[in-house]
């Protein structure tokens, strides 16, 4: 059997990782990567993401650059999104799906224009634990002789700065004015003279942006935004936040096996404005005769916090399962998505959360559960 330090040298690691040890981050395994999940503390951190600014090392993420002619209609036939209506600068959150409209990944896709020649070119930014799938599915259903693809996934560092004060800690590092950036826009600038991708994107609830640049950038990003004040903030507050804002994490909320009608991601189906993409007909046979079950939002009563693989309960019948659960620091009380039979996918529903062996209450509530007045409008 292998030992701990066999796994931990097994993990990758971004070059951000001394960086967290001379902090004394604590790690955990993510995705195949050695990760930070708390540096001062959960709460902490969270609550500077609330309040003010944190910083997260997510250079973990998958990162590939295309371009190509008619990138953009190639894409729109994996995707169940419309992408024909981007303008340069914008972008789009959507999902990867199989030929069952099961989710092979959420991602975001960005839009960087076609040049004179007709060629087009985008970003895509994918889960760390998926980079490998999602590449290989991607080189499949692409025409390799029309479309150039680069995996810069090893190659550069990924910053998310989050919270109210996250754009004017960048702004004074930029020549753009980052004011008029809508959310999920995006441009291309430099931070200290260098090349820099930034994005208003983030999976924290809060504005903020998502900065791609060199290692050697990076690295002297980070240290002059933790200068400066801004926390440097774990997995494990990343989680808390984004749940509170009620964002899928894959692998728990939303995998293969789930649609995005199942998933409460249907405002990414446009099935009325675009043409045939993989796992359509499953998706059309979904919307004309409804899902079997749902994810919900619960909120349990006390402090008894429902967690992952928990069961749900109906009149005492097992009939559904917690994907995701937390306390939320925001809220003060234990929060959760769980899948359940469409019939009792209701605001109000009452049900119970199977905890340690005892049922406690548990109702359905409105997503997202915290919703944050600092967010910027697409």
């Amino acid at each position: 059997m292998a030992n701990q330090e066999d796994i931990t040298q097994s993990l990758a690691r971004t070059p951000l990782y001394q960086t967290g040890v001379e902090l004394k981050a604590r790690f955990t395994s993510f995705g195949g990567w050695e990760m930070p999940v708390q540096y001062s503390g959960i709460i902490q951190e969270h609550q500077a993401v609330r309040n003010a600014a944190g910083m997260f090392d997510i250079s973990h993420m998958g990162k590939f650059t295309l371009q190509g002619k008619n990138l953009i209609s190639q894409l729109e036939k994996l995707v169940p999104s419309d992408l024909s209506r981007l303008q340069p600068g914008q972008a789009q959150y959507t999902v990867l799906l199989n030929s069952q409209a099961g989710i092979i990944d959420d991602i975001i896709i960005y839009y960087q224009g076609e040049d004179n020649t007709g060629i087009q070119k985008v970003v895509i930014i994918v889960n760390a634990a998926t980079t490998d799938k999602d590449k290989a599915w991607l080189l499949k259903y692409l025409d390799l002789d029309a479309v150039q693809f680069q995996d810069l996934s090893r190659d550069k560092i990924l910053i998310a700065v989050q919270g109210p004060k996250a754009t004017s800690h960048l702004q004074s590092l930029v020549t753009a004015n980052l004011t008029p950036i809508t959310a999920f826009g995006h441009l291309e600038t430099t931070i200290f003279g260098q090349p820099a991708f930034l994005a208003r994107t983030g999976y924290t609830g809060e504005d903020g942006f998502e900065v791609m640049v060199d290692p050697e950038v990076g690295i002297k990003l980070w240290q002059h935004l933790y200068d400066a004040g801004v926390i440097p903030c774990g997995l494990g507050c990343r989680d808390t936040l984004r749940l509170e804002a009620a964002m899928a994490l894959y692998g728990q909320d939303i995998d293969d096996n789930t649609t995005p009608l199942e998933a409460g991601l249907g405002w990414l189906v446009h099935l009325d404005t675009k043409g045939d993409f993989i796992g359509r007909s499953v998706l059309e046979q979904q919307k004309a005769e409804g899902v079997q079950r749902k994810l919900v939002g619960l909120q349990t009563q006390g402090r008894n916090i429902a967690r992952h693989g928990y069961p749900v309960l109906s009149s005492g019948q097992v009939v559904g399962e917690v994907t995701s659960g937390t306390l939320s620091p925001t809220l003060g009380y234990p929060i959760a998505l769980a899948y359940v039979p469409s019939q009792l996918a209701k605001v109000k529903q009452q049900l119970e959360v199977e905890i340690r062996g005892k049922a406690y209450p548990a109702v359905v509530v409105k997503r997202p559960f915290y919703r944050s007045k600092n967010r910027v409008s697409n």
